[in-house]
Formats: C-alpha cells, structure tokens, sequence
C-alpha cells in the first residue's frame, strides 16, 4: 500500500490493515521463539524483547518500520512489547485506548498488532471503533466485572456501542497499526487452539514520553526506549534499562 493510501486509511479510522508485511519463514521464527519464551498457558508477557534478541529484531523489521515512518514521521522510537498467546479458553481484554496507559506529548503512540496466527472473530481478533480517535478524548476507565475479559479496566461513557465496533481478521504474518486514542478490544479465544500476536508500541522520538508504570516514578521522558528510526533528539538524555518482563493477569489478585 502507497504511503498515502496509508496516511488516509490512518488519519480517517484511526487504523490500517497491512496483510502479509511478515513471511511464512519469520512467523514459523517468531512461534518457536514464542514457545521458548512463554509456553503455551499464559494470557501474555509484557515486554518479551527483553529477554529475546528475536523479538527486539521484530521491533525494527524493515517492512514495519516503512508503515511507521509513513505515519509517525521519519524518527520513531518503541517503548513497549506485548507477546498474546491466547490459548483456548482465554479472556480478551474490554475496550480501552493505549494513550490511556502509555501517555505521548503529541498523540503519536501507534501499536504495531502483529498476527502470529490467522486472527479470526472465534478465536479472538481485535475489535475496534473506526475514527473513535480523532476526537483526541481519553474516557474514563472502570472495573467491567466480566469474566470474558482480564483484569483490566473498560473504558466507559464513549459514544459507540458497547457490543459494536467492526472485527479486524488477519492472516498470519498481517499487521495492524493502531492509532494510541483509537478504542478497541478484544473477546475470549472460543475455539480449541491458540491465538499469538505480538504488538509493539511506538511514538515519535521528537516527543517527550511521561510514563510511569509498575511502580516506577514519575518521569517527563521514560528514556528505556529503542531507537527504530531516524535521530533521538534527546539521545543526550542516554538509554535507561528500567523495565522488567512480567504475565499479564487474567483476574484479579
């Protein structure tokens, strides 16, 4: 896809479709590593380019980081890495907005979904609510009390049906970009396999990043990021080592 078909399909839904960006060599790649890594009876593990040069390759895969630079700008940095292996049974996660979590000066967070399996309605795609991000608006977020999702909050009070939104299928090797104020979700895997993607997030590295999470201090630029693109203007700043792998919790402790 042309980089302005990209831009358009962006800016208008706040997300884009790239079927086939992976080959059948690096998803046969990136499953074994998935195995080696996490098995096969977690929900996911936050931050698995940590412990797998595999997975840190993937976040600056040539074919993705030509959609980012289409989109972000010509200098992007990744701050985040998410490994879903979904087996049968698991939960999904409630409609939330990843700005909501990983907070950007300029809107430029972008999720890169990558399909490690055919992602389908049964076994447990995203969902997402087509330009719910331009209004650049973060809902609130509460408990949902569901069991067909994880312990994570639901945003709340957004002018979209609840039960709505379009499903977002791929093929395996497919990537969906994903503006970071776009609402979207997902639903339990139904069926009796396993459901891998691994999202990476994104920003402009001309943006400060304000994150804190999993106990950390407050920070105007979390500086444990990966250069992926371009120049880091603040590159004087240095390169910090702060974050640490962990499960996702599927219910509350």
């Amino acid at each position: 896809m042309a980089s302005a078909a990209l831009q358009s399909a962006y800016r208008q839904d706040g997300f884009v479709v790239v079927q086939g960006l992976l080959s059948a060599t690096e998803i046969a790649t990136l499953h074994a590593e998935t195995g080696a890594v996490a098995g096969e009876d977690v929900l996911a593990i936050h931050f698995p380019h940590k412990l797998s040069p595999v997975f840190r390759a993937t976040m600056r895969h040539p074919a993705i980081v030509g959609v980012l630079t289409a989109l972000i700008g010509p200098d992007v940095k990744a701050m985040q890495s998410m490994l879903f292996v979904k087996p049968a049974g698991k939960p999904g996660q409630a409609w939330h907005q990843d700005e909501h979590f990983l907070p950007t000066r300029d809107r430029s967070l972008c999720g890169a979904w990558i399909a490690l399996d055919d992602a389908r309605i049964d076994n447990g795609c995203l969902w997402a609510h087509p330009g719910s991000h331009a209004p650049g608006i973060l809902y609130p977020m509460q408990p949902h009390g569901e069991d067909r999702f994880d312990v994570s909050a639901e945003a709340q009070a957004f002018p979209y049906p609840r039960e709505g939104g379009v499903p977002i299928e791929l093929a395996a090797g497919g990537v969906v970009f994903f503006n970071g104020y776009l609402l979207h979700r997902s639903l339990p895997n139904t069926t009796a396999g396993t459901r891998r993607a691994l999202v990476i997030h994104y920003m402009s590295a001309a943006s400060l990043l304000p994150w804190n999470h999993d106990g950390h201090s407050p920070t105007e630029d979390y500086r444990d990021i990966d250069l992926i693109a371009g120049t880091d203007p603040y590159a004087w700043k240095g390169i910090a080592d702060l974050s640490r792998p962990f499960i996702r919790a599927e219910v509350a402790a």
